[in-house]
């Protein structure tokens, strides 16, 4: 009697998945954001190094053969490491990635111009969206833009980051995905007091949808497209960061409403509340340009002492009275 053993199967893997390419990739900052995104990286068979100023490495050898290089460091960073990166004769095919929220006090441009500047021959995608890193850390679920005008860049690294844990979609609006991520935070501070004063579900309501058209302006203003704030890394970035403790920017507003300094509420957090310099940088354009920004007005004039939390909401109220709908163009 012949027997025939049964042929072995072969494990089907989904198209998804067999069309990824590895890539090199290098996280620059070390810090929970930076971390987190390495990890992520990692986590879908990339080979990834992190690389941080304290750290023994040197950035050139770094970065030297990286298909795609992340910068996960603060605001006041990224100016001093684009400098260092274009001494370290980085590839032109290098995508250069910014997954920082902030606004350069010296020239409130964005981290994407600031690298577009510097490097005009490399693509330059943001990454932005609804990212707590602690989340994120404890693999939960979550999702996040990749936007570019250059779009094979943003699915490059769409693929690279795409999981079953981590949602990337693509927008070919960086200028409005990182102005989302930027302003919302802002705003966080805001609702922070609103709950450090125990104003209410009514008020907090309120101002996260008050906050929309203000931040729409902005956007606007420097050339954003209106739907990309209504999408993740607008409307869905700052709902994450104005509900809970895990946002550093709503912590500060927190504190504030508790009688808290400010300079004591950035040394318990340990880390850096992007919100505090934006909004000082926010208002010196809304100044410039004729920008109305009434809510970032207030949390720029409590984070500089100038009135009390009580005080803010005060003025908040009591502003004229006018119809819902507003003109983004206003300049009054």
């Amino acid at each position: 009697m012949v027997t025939s053993s049964a042929p072995s199967e072969t494990p089907i893997i989904p198209l998804s998945e067999a069309l990824k390419q590895m890539a090199r990739v290098t996280v620059l900052g070390a810090g929970a954001w930076g971390t987190a995104l390495a990890r992520l990286a990692l986590s879908n068979g990339n080979q990834v190094q992190i690389w941080s100023r304290r750290g023994p490495s040197d950035l050139k050898s770094a970065v030297a053969d990286a298909d795609i290089v992340v910068s996960a460091i603060s605001m006041k960073g990224v100016s001093a490491l684009a400098s260092q990166l274009q001494t370290a004769a980085l590839k032109t095919s290098t995508i250069l990635v910014t997954a920082t929220k902030g606004l350069d006090p010296e020239t409130t441009r964005t981290p994407s111009k600031i690298f577009r500047d510097t490097f005009p021959d490399n693509p330059i995608v943001v990454l932005s969206g609804p990212n707590l890193s602690k989340e994120i850390e404890a693999q939960l679920p979550a999702a996040t833009v990749v936007a570019s005008t250059d779009v094979d860049a943003a699915a490059r690294v769409q693929q690279v980051y795409s999981s079953e844990m981590f949602r990337i979609y693509t927008s070919p609006d960086p200028v409005g995905a990182e102005l989302g991520g930027t302003l919302k935070n802002v705003i966080a501070i805001a609702v922070g007091v609103c709950d450090g004063l125990k104003l209410g579900s009514n008020a907090k309501a309120a101002l996260i949808t008050r906050a929309i058209p203000e931040m729409l302006r902005v956007g606007v203003h420097m050339g954003a497209q209106v739907e990309t704030f209504y999408g993740l890394s607008g409307l869905g970035d700052l709902l994450a960061t104005c509900d809970g403790t895990l946002s550093r920017n709503y912590r500060v507003g927190y504190g504030l409403a508790q009688g808290k300094k400010l300079d004591d509420i950035l040394a318990e957090l340990g880390s850096t509340a992007e919100g505090v310099n934006t909004a000082h940088v926010l208002i010196d354009m809304a100044n410039r340009d004729g920008i109305p920004v009434p809510i970032a007005r207030q949390v720029h004039r409590l984070l500089r002492g100038v009135i009390t939390p009580q005080e803010a909401v005060g003025n908040l109220m009591e502003r004229q009275l006018k119809p819902e709908a507003c003109d983004l163009r206003a300049k009054n």
